[in-house]
């Protein structure tokens, strides 16, 4: 952990396919800036999709922007308490990630060094998921990014992951006809499905 971003490695899969999970809205509800225990709730289908991965030997990461770090609303220390109050209500297991990545810088952050316009972490940059490759070796090109933001997508393409799935849960709702676009710009490597549950139907889980 530093400063600006956090990350956690769990366990120790090597050389695999990844399943890259956005956080908010992809597997937690969207709450704006969650930071409280209370608000944790965990989305249908999440931790299906989680056991599937595992159970098929693909490590599970989860690549996050943390604006409400850089904005000074909570600390890393709630975000901590955040990510353990999510692992206990998927209920699939002690360490359902392999890996945490979390980006807290943001060009309007209150704290001069997390003011940082393009930080290579900070989607859409894809500095979250380099970092999980190069520490475990992962095969990108049979890899899954799920995101519900555009910021997602750029970041899963821009790190050559094999297939991106949107989902219109979270912000996603927002965001169809954008990723409507940025999948014909990209065919046959970019999905648009509802939720985690369709998600999971369309890789054949």
């Amino acid at each position: 952990m530093s400063q600006v971003y956090w990350y956690q490695r769990e366990n120790a899969a090597q050389g695999c396919p990844c399943l890259f999970l956005d956080r908010d809205g992809v597997v937690v509800e969207e709450v704006n800036y969650l930071h409280r225990v209370e608000d944790v709730r965990i989305l249908v289908g999440a931790a299906e999709l989680i056991t599937s991965a595992r159970a098929r030997g693909w490590a599970v990461g989860l690549i996050t922007n943390q604006a409400g770090i850089g904005r000074g609303y909570y600390d890393w220390t709630a975000f901590s308490t955040v990510h353990d109050e999510i692992v206990a209500r998927l209920g699939v297991g002690p360490e359902p990630f392999d890996f945490v990545a979390a980006c807290g810088a943001h060009p309007e952050a209150m704290a001069p060094f997390h003011r940082i316009a393009n930080h290579s972490w900070r989607k859409p940059n894809a500095g979250m998921l380099t970092m999980a490759v190069n520490a475990l070796n992962l095969d990108l090109a049979a890899s899954v990014l799920i995101g519900d933001q555009l910021s997602d997508l750029h970041a899963g393409a821009a790190a050559h992951v094999g297939h991106i799935i949107h989902v219109a849960t979270g912000h996603g709702n927002l965001h169809t006809k954008d990723a409507a676009a940025f999948a014909a710009k990209h065919p046959g490597s970019v999905s648009l499905v509802a939720d985690l549950t369709e998600a999971r139907m369309h890789l054949g889980w």
